[in-house]
């Protein structure tokens, strides 16, 4: 069993890269929000820059990319809320095993933004368009769902198998301690 752990173990670096990559997407996101919302502001107080109308629907595009994207990183780290008062009372089995079905609700959810994210940018968002940018599908509104959804189903699964891994090989350090 432990050869299994060890092996799925090598794993690890992928899951690091697909972390680097949306936060790195996540810096790109903010920056561009920065940008954009200190050009509208510059130009409504100076006369030779020209207001443009499209870059608030872009300012809020990108920060709903931004919102969902980042929320899937807390789930790697393990930085959204979660009820732990209670942990150090209870056996660490079940505490695991709480890990692991609370884990499992997430999995379904990220599943469920997969599936009906997408069916909401393919269907009711491509009926449409962007108010000031009307040659841009308004279902670019709605691909943020199911994009933080791949990422968090990627990050729920590395968590899930962290938790079973606690189960069958307990820590190194734990046991000198």
């Amino acid at each position: 069993m432990e050869n299994f752990f060890r092996t799925v173990d090598k794993a690890k670096p992928v899951y690091d890269a697909v972390y680097k990559f949306v936060l790195l997407l996540c810096k790109i996101l903010l920056i561009g929000d920065i940008l954009l919302v200190s050009f509208a502001v510059l130009a409504r107080y100076l006369e030779f820059i020209p207001h443009q109308a499209w870059v608030e629907e872009v300012v809020l595009t990108l920060m709903s990319y931004m919102a969902v994207l980042s929320a899937s990183l807390a789930i790697r780290k393990k930085a959204h809320i979660r009820m732990t008062a209670f942990d150090r009372y209870l056996p660490e089995g079940l505490v695991i095993f709480l890990d692991i079905v609370a884990d499992v609700f997430v999995l379904i959810l990220a599943v469920i933004m997969i599936v009906v994210g997408w069916q909401y940018a393919t269907t009711l968002g491509s009926k449409g368009t962007f108010i000031s940018i009307t040659w841009l599908s308004r279902a670019w509104y709605y691909y943020p769902i199911p994009v933080a959804g791949v990422a968090m189903l990627i990050f729920e699964i590395e968590s899930i198998y962290g938790h079973v891994r606690r189960l069958f090989i307990k820590d190194e350090k734990k046991e000198v301690q």
